[in-house]
């Protein structure tokens, strides 16, 4: 271990035990911002600890890590979407404790941008890992609302990236750098995991969402969801309409939104449509009450994880595969439901709850 390695290591350990036992520096410059400090479960922690603020990139950093002693821990609540979720100060206190925290750039989470803050404001060193760092972004011009703040210069860009395999791999390295920085010693295991992620896992799924659209005879994807799908449309040539034009989850259906969505689904035949897994299903079971839509069949921005889901062990590439790859089969008329996913994967998603 070099002497840069053995003092951010020893550093890291001391912040630890010290944030951890309430004293110091960090007991008395922050405990106004947090509400002191009362966990014990970094205590016994021998690596270095990651927090993330958004599962893609909890499950990007996840796999970069493998085989270091690097732990990386995901801040959202299972059940919960990524984006629009705001959390208690037990959050902040997290990305204290810990020696990075894995972020998705300024304007998109509200409150990482406000941890982040009270980490300047009180010359905390956990180290930010911007996972947005030097990624080209749309314009909000390619989305339904031009008029929505988005993020990036001037607040005129799409923040939902990473649904581009392609810019999800130069997220992909910006974590990597920043867990060089972390744990220097396992650079060579870091760069080995993120390239091999990047080739076997995220190629592969650009190469099978390419297949899916190309083999489609619509062009148009009708989606019981917020505005988080634009970058595949834009990557693979379809037209993404999104019931709700808000770039966050929490954004409202009205009326207009509706009417909108029975307009694209009766000129364009549409039989089945896409429903966001964690939003409200209501917009969707209005759309299939009252119009000759049949069903609607789950997507997700990769924004967050339901329990199963956690218990099998799901990434990225397995929601890929398991939900939205299946749906874009389904509701662009490739495939018969029946015909996608694993086994009883029509039975367990029409029209779920």
């Amino acid at each position: 271990m070099d002497d840069t390695t053995q003092s951010k290591t020893t550093y890291s350990f001391s912040r630890r035990r010290a944030i951890t036992a309430g004293t110091g520096l960090f007991a008395t410059g922050l405990a106004g911002c947090i509400g002191g400090f009362s966990s014990n479960k970094d205590a016994s922690v021998e690596g270095p600890v990651a927090v993330a603020s958004f599962f893609s990139f909890y499950d990007f950093a996840r796999k970069v890590a493998n085989g270091t002693p690097v732990e990386v821990r995901n801040l959202i609540p299972t059940g919960l979407h990524g984006h629009g979720w705001e959390p208690d100060a037990s959050i902040t206190r997290d990305i204290i404790e810990a020696d990075a925290f894995i972020h998705v750039g300024s304007d998109f989470q509200p409150w990482a941008d406000r941890a982040i803050q009270t980490l300047k404001d009180d010359n905390v060193d956990t180290q930010l890992i911007n996972v947005r760092e030097g990624i080209g972004l749309v314009d909000l011009a390619a989305s339904l609302d031009p008029d929505e703040e988005g993020v990036g210069e001037g607040r005129g860009k799409d923040p939902h990236f990473w649904l581009d395999p392609d810019r999800a791999k130069q997220s992909v390295d910006n974590i990597t750098d920043g867990l060089v920085e972390l744990a220097p010693d396992h650079e060579s295991t870091f760069r080995e995991n993120a390239s091999t992620y990047k080739t076997d896992v995220l190629e592969q799924i650009d190469q099978d969402y390419q297949a899916i659209f190309d083999a489609a005879e619509r062009d148009v994807v009708q989606l019981a969801a917020h505005n988080a799908f634009q970058y595949i449309g834009v990557k693979y040539d379809i037209q993404m309409r999104p019931l709700v034009v808000n770039l966050a989850a929490s954004g409202n259906v009205k009326p207009s939104d509706i009417t909108e969505a029975k307009r694209v689904i009766d000129e364009n035949d549409i039989k089945y449509i896409g429903a966001a897994v964690f939003e409200t299903r209501r917009p969707a079971q209005q759309l299939v009450a009252e119009t000759a839509v049949e069903a609607y069949y789950p997507v997700t921005p990769y924004a967050g994880v339901r329990e199963d889901w956690v218990e099998n062990n799901w990434g990225y590439e397995e929601i890929a595969y398991n939900i939205n790859m299946p749906t874009f089969e389904v509701v662009l008329g490739n495939k018969q439901p029946e015909e996608v996913g694993p086994d009883g994967w029509a039975d367990e998603w029409m029209s779920f709850e």
